[in-house]
């Protein structure tokens, strides 16, 4: 032990006044830097790092001291890699940060070198994704996942984490605790891997780390309200449009959970006398992210109930169609991917169980398996209903046109559905008349130039919508043995009318935006569905005039000519319109021998 000495006590002084003066210049001065001078703090900070280096680069080998001088080099170069980073060094940043991760590799992982490790790989991990090199990105966090997990299990009883400032000999009592910076670096590690894995396109895994992430904050008590409420309900729509309802339910719960226990603290923080305007101002801009924050998480719950009824309804007709007696479960949870390593145990338990019992009643409101009938439906049908009035309290249409609108779609799509349950055809016809009465006076609210996909869209649910009506009354008229009475026949031809009427104002819309009479992608199906509608709304119509009769057929050879002759001069439309092409064809051979036929009978009665 010859050559081996301490450092001197000098030597330990200068390190701390300089880590206490670079920090000071990280953590305070550099928030006042000027524009035109964005990171002079930082640099300022640099030199102090670099003087510490050099200090420590000279003991590192042969210091009695050697667990704590190669900590106390491994914080010096992660800082430098940090302010590397910060001011889009990035090369400089990477070597930084390996000679601290190279550093502490040649000891085992201690309490001294914990918090340095975790920090600098998580920092490796963001640096790599900013550099578009996801996988190295994983490579480097899910080594900091497994050097927590290692730590924890393993350490943390003997020895628990120190904190970096103590290295320096500083003792300060804002600091938090080593054991807490921990474990936020942890959640870190998480928060960023479910990144990741959404990048690499691993969607259950990345929704099962936010998951973690969430429940991480949630039990460390470390979290925006509002923030993580809303990403909760955000995840909840990642596992709602993977049939996961019951996962789904649980993260709604607990988000209103959250925001309702925000409110009581504005209400607490309203009930108190404020001093100034400022304060009013704050809380004033609190309240409104609150009304807005929550407005979401009612359409949160709003598609969640949608997307019910939409898979319950997808389900049934499966199953009345279904003849090879395939098993189809009645529960409605997420499966396991088999591409992924999450097993289904795993997605079973994405639970927040610390609030658990607190939100039983919020999530018991609504149900989370398959719809079977109409009283299921009703039940989701009027919660959903509750939520869309909800959040149309904060989107207004004056203030918030386009979500507004969208609000008004979702509530179109919820009586939909329902209609779908209703066994009275009468009562079905009512709620697609609702529909239209909700679409048309919206539409008539809009400018067809500042809201053009929208009026689009209405126009097409619209002309759907007259559509079913006239279908149902067209099979209670076949089923029926009575003679249709003029009020029937005028009702069939106005519903037919209607539907003509929107599927025009949509393609009058596209072509007047179409150069070459070539369709953009996002509306060639739609639109050529619009030419399939109006080939069928044509000779739907009822009318003992056989001149008019001949003249609907020829707009319904028309537009199904019009569709087939699209699809002929591109094979890739034809592709994607493969059904209706199919009947148009036939429809384009059959119509004109009917045409024939009726301008002879005409002929033969002049």
């Amino acid at each position: 032990m010859g050559n081996s000495y301490y450092i001197d006590e000098e030597v330990i002084a200068n390190l701390k006044e300089d880590y206490l003066e670079a920090r000071k210049l990280l953590d305070e001065d550099s928030k006042n830097d000027l524009e035109t001078e964005p990171y002079k703090s930082k640099y300022a900070a640099m030199k102090k790092f670099k003087n510490m280096q050099n200090l420590l680069s000279n003991f590192v080998d042969n210091a009695q001291q050697e667990t704590e001088v190669t900590a106390m080099l491994a914080v010096v170069y992660l800082n430098e890699g940090i302010i590397a980073t910060d001011t889009e060094e990035l090369k400089s940043g990477q070597d930084y940060l390996m000679n601290c991760i190279n550093v502490l590799s040649k000891t085992e992982i201690n309490a001294k070198s914990i918090l340095p490790m975790l920090s600098a790989l998580n920092q490796l991990g963001i640096l790599w994704s900013k550099l578009d090199d996801t996988s190295k990105a994983k490579e480097y966090l899910e080594r900091a996942e497994k050097q927590f997990k290692d730590y924890k299990s393993l350490k943390i009883k003997e020895s628990p984490p120190v904190n970096m400032s103590t290295l320096f000999g500083i003792d300060d009592s804002n600091e938090p605790l080593a054991t807490e910076i921990m474990e936020k670096l942890y959640t870190l590690t998480l928060y960023y891997l479910a990144q990741i894995y959404g990048n690499l396109g691993d969607l259950i895994k990345s929704s099962v780390y936010c998951h973690m992430t969430l429940r991480r904050q949630l039990e460390m008590n470390d979290f925006d309200s509002i923030d993580w409420a809303l990403n909760c309900a955000t995840l909840s729509q990642f596992f709602m449009e993977k049939e996961g309802f019951q996962q789904a339910r649980h993260h709604l719960a607990a988000a209103t959970h959250i925001v309702g226990k925000y409110e009581d603290t504005l209400k607490e923080m309203s009930s108190k006398e404020l001093h100034n305007e400022n304060e009013k101002e704050i809380l004033d801009s609190k309240w409104e992210n609150f009304r807005h924050r929550s407005a979401d998480i009612s359409r949160c719950w709003a598609k969640y109930g949608i997307l019910l009824l939409s898979s319950s309804r997808d389900r049934l007709i499966e199953k009345n169609e279904n003849v090879n007696d395939k098993f189809m479960p009645d529960s409605a949870n997420m499966q396991a991917d088999p591409k992924s390593d999450i097993t289904q145990e795993c997605l079973n338990n994405l639970k927040f169980y610390s609030i658990k019992n607190d939100i039983a009643h919020i999530a018991n409101n609504i149900i989370d398996k398959y719809l079977l009938d109409f009283n299921d439906a009703k039940a989701v049908f009027l919660n959903v209903q509750k939520w869309l009035d909800d959040a149309k309290t904060f989107y207004t249409l004056e203030n918030h046109a386009s979500d507004y609108i969208q609000i008004i779609q979702d509530t179109s799509q919820l009586y939909k559905y329902l209609s779908f349950f209703e066994e009275d055809e009468d009562r079905q016809a009512k709620m697609h008349k609702r529909r239209i009465d909700l679409l048309e006076s919206t539409i008539k609210e809009l400018n067809e130039r500042y809201y053009l996909n929208a009026c689009r869209q209405i126009w097409m649910e619209l002309g759907e919508t007259y559509s079913e009506i006239l279908d149902i009354k067209l099979d209670r008229l076949k089923d029926s043995d009575e003679r249709p009475t003029p009020h029937i026949l005028s009702k069939i031809n106005h519903l037919a009318k209607s539907s003509i009427h929107n599927f025009d104002k949509f393609v009058e819309s596209v072509k007047k935006d179409t150069k070459n009479d070539k369709f953009t992608d996002d509306l060639v199906r739609p639109t050529l569905c619009a030419y399939f509608h109006l080939g069928r709304l044509y000779n739907k119509f009822i009318t003992p005039d056989k001149k008019l009769q001949v003249d609907n057929l020829k707009k319904s050879l028309d537009a199904y000519s019009y569709l087939v002759n699209y699809c002929e001069k591109d094979q890739k439309t034809a592709a994607l319109m493969s059904e209706e092409l199919n009947i148009c064809k036939d429809f384009v051979k059959l119509l004109p021998v009917k045409m024939n036929k009726l301008t002879y009978e005409i002929s033969r009665a002049s």
